[in-house]
């Protein structure tokens, strides 16, 4: 018998919509079904009276030239050639699930959501102490922003089926196996009872 999953306050809640971006959505197949399944959460979580941040990857000029020889992932960017420039719009926000005013929005150049970012203030500066996080990919920005989040002390859920992977089989063993050590695993269905804490009811 499972425990059951805890209620949370709106309010003190962010949902990080993490790296829906057309260049990157354009590496899975099911795409569209997955974008659908975002904009449902985004509208929970706005009617219930919480936060919607969006990280975005994508580097500007000046970020190119300062990363160092040893990155792997700065190897990788400079071999994409301006597909990862912040002005292109495959870095973009999907317009599907565009920001809206008040909205936290943050540009990072490294994996995770926060490294990189005033993710944390923004955060800090609204009350937020939980996170729920949906991403792509799920090996990538959600697998360490979970990492860096629990060591930051909040509070997380990822929501499994708004998070993806172009390797399902990878998808499947980390919202099964490694992510439920520091995070509640919940599927969009299951976000309703989550958000059914103070604010809602107030």
């Amino acid at each position: 018998m499972t425990d059951p999953l805890p209620t949370v306050d709106p309010r003190r809640t962010a949902l990080l919509v993490m790296d829906y971006q057309p260049g990157i959505l354009g590496r899975l197949d099911d795409a569209d079904a997955l974008l659908d399944r975002a904009v449902d959460a985004i509208g929970q979580v706005r009617d219930a009276g919480g936060h919607i941040g969006y990280v975005r990857v994508a580097f500007a000029d000046e970020d190119y030239e300062g990363i160092p020889a040893t990155s792997r992932m700065g190897a990788m960017v400079a071999s994409a050639g301006r597909a990862f420039h912040a002005d292109e719009p495959a870095t973009a926000v999907h317009e599907r699930i565009a920001p809206q005013g008040g909205d936290i929005v943050v540009r990072k150049t490294r994996v995770g959501a926060f490294s990189t970012t005033d993710l944390e203030q923004q955060l800090r500066d609204r009350g937020v102490d939980t996170l729920i996080l949906a991403g792509i990919s799920t090996s990538g920005v959600v697998l360490s922003t979970v990492r860096d989040a629990h060591d930051r002390d909040y509070r997380l859920f990822v929501l499994a089926d708004v998070s993806a992977d172009p390797e399902p089989g990878v998808h499947a063993f980390l919202a099964e196996r490694i992510f439920p050590r520091q995070a509640h695993v919940i599927a969009l269905a299951e976000l309703p009872g989550v958000l059914s804490g103070a604010a809602a009811n107030s």
